[in-house]
């Protein structure tokens, strides 16, 4: 019976489109509720997209099954075919007679919870907590990762956000060499997936797939002319005194090895090692391999390394892009972890039960939802304050008390940069430095509070421990015994010379 799809998929569409209607007039203030209605707007465009799809197949006719449908109706008895569908309906039922109606009026049709129930959304699950339904990044998976690739000064999770999707020479100190491992590829998919995925969940009404699909085309044209930054290949030209360098600003940029000197006179000494060297004659082979179109084994294993660096620099060029474009979201993921650095446990606890809560009001006005609200009604925060669990900037004295202006450096935690004094204090009893004096070797840290530098904790260790032998000689040296000779001497080798008959 396809005119009577035909019909049903009519209505299907109209009732879609009322449905949206309904929910586009709705401007929810909470986060969630606003998520949970795009959500939905995007899943009644998704089946208006395959009903429409579905519809065009039946006006196109391709078996003529319509057709003869309709030839069938109107040549015909008239009562034939109604009598025949009419079986084939009773057929239907009696074959299954538990088979609920579909109710196209109230399908789409937004429905009020009743008192006391609990309505679940598909956000609900779609988010973490440290997300705060989609406002803030939780890269903190990313960042161990970074921290455990070789080569890598460890940094905070704030300098992280700041420095995560740099990826060219000078700011990023990662060798090229480094970045052709199986850990960094794996690193650098996971950070680019989470962040396609984070706006996927965030935007579901943007046509994310032409946008992402449009990065992927600025990378293919600036791939080919070799412009990808931290990806140039032949860019440098070789003179008398070896490849030219060019300065960063800070030190001098070898590009052969793909390191830089903070220093000339090391930098000098540098170009005249059999190191540099040896990779200098490596890049120029490579580079007349490349251009002769040499049919050799160096030559295929270096279009095969390029295809691996290509890989690499894509998903490298699509983090730079992501990040980018969602711009707010990092600036705003900033701005929550000073925050948190600046609260207590039960203040944390306080401000997730709230942003959670859906029977009062306080998740509309929880420290999540505050900054959400109209742009024209933004705090204003010019010192960029630390954010209070309320949701409004922490007094200027208070930020002052705390000291959380000032970083706190301690070396045995492996370099980790502590906000205030309070989070750094507090730091001397937690399991991160405790480790690091673990691994020094040191096993009292009752006695290495305020000591941030391995050198410090070492030395003030090797004292400890010659104190403590001083002192155990110094205990067994208080009785003193003579032999028969008139010679003084300690307790205990009186007796080992007495057993060995030396007496």
């Amino acid at each position: 019976m396809l005119l009577e799809d035909q019909r049903y998929i009519h209505e299907d569409l109209e009732r879609l489109e009322q449905g949206i209607s309904d929910r586009a007039l709705d401007e929810p203030k909470h986060i969630r509720d606003r998520l949970s209605r795009d959500h939905q707007i995007a899943g009644f465009l998704d089946r208006i997209h395959d009903q429409s799809k579905r519809l065009l197949d039946i006006y196109k006719d391709a078996d003529g099954a319509r057709s003869r449908e309709i030839q069938a109706i109107s040549t015909g008895d008239p009562f034939d075919e109604f009598y025949k569908q009419l079986n084939e309906i009773k057929d239907f039922h009696r074959r299954y007679p538990n088979e609920p109606v579909e109710n196209l009026e109230r399908a789409y049709k937004k429905r009020a919870p009743a008192e006391g129930e609990t309505v679940t959304s598909e956000v609900d699950n779609m988010f973490t907590g440290e997300e705060g339904f989609g406002r803030f990044w939780d890269l903190h998976i990313q960042h161990e990762r970074y921290l455990n690739l070789p080569g890598i000064k460890r940094i905070s999770y704030l300098q992280y956000l700041d420095t995560f999707d740099i990826f060219a020479p000078p700011q990023c100190l990662i060798k090229r060499t480094d970045k052709r491992t199986e850990t960094y590829f794996k690193y650098v998919s996971e950070l680019a997936d989470y962040l396609e995925n984070f706006m996927r969940r965030t935007r579901p009404l943007e046509d994310l797939d032409k946008v992402i699909s449009g990065f992927d085309e600025e990378f293919i044209k600036e791939w080919e002319a070799n412009s990808v930054a931290g990806w140039e290949e032949g860019g440098q030209t070789a003179g008398p005194a070896g490849p030219v360098t060019e300065g960063t600003g800070e030190g001098i940029w070898c590009a052969d090895c793909e390191k830089e000197f903070k220093n000339e006179n090391v930098y000098r000494n540098h170009i005249t090692g059999k190191k540099h060297i040896r990779a200098a004659e490596e890049k120029r082979k490579q580079a007349e391999a490349g251009q002769n179109g040499t049919p050799n084994g160096s030559a295929a294993g270096a279009t095969i390394q390029r295809l691996k660096d290509r890989a690499i620099a894509e998903r490298e060029f699509r983090v730079q892009k992501l990040a980018k474009a969602m711009q707010d979201v990092r600036s705003d993921t900033r701005v929550n972890v000073e925050r948190k650095q600046g609260m207590t446990e039960r203040e944390r606890q306080m401000e997730l039960d709230a942003l959670f809560s859906e029977s009062t009001e306080t998740a509309a006005r929880g420290a999540e939802d505050e900054s959400d609200e109209d742009e024209d009604e933004r705090l204003y925060n010019p010192l960029k304050l630390p954010m209070n669990w309320d949701g409004k900037p922490i007094p200027f004295w208070l930020y002052k008390l705390h000291g959380l202006g000032l970083e706190f450096n301690c070396e045995i935690c492996g370099n980790f940069v502590y906000q205030g004094r309070r989070a750094f204090d507090k730091h001397f009893n937690e399991a991160r430095h405790l480790y690091g004096l673990k691994c020094l070797g040191i096993t009292n840290a009752t006695l290495f509070r305020e000591i941030t530098g391995i050198e410090d904790a070492l030395k003030l260790w090797e004292k400890i421990q010659r104190d403590k032998k001083q002192e155990k000689a110094s205990v067994e040296n208080v009785v003193q015994m003579e032999d028969a000779e008139g010679n003084v001497m300690p307790e205990k080798v009186y007796y080992d010379l007495q057993k060995q008959g030396l007496l």
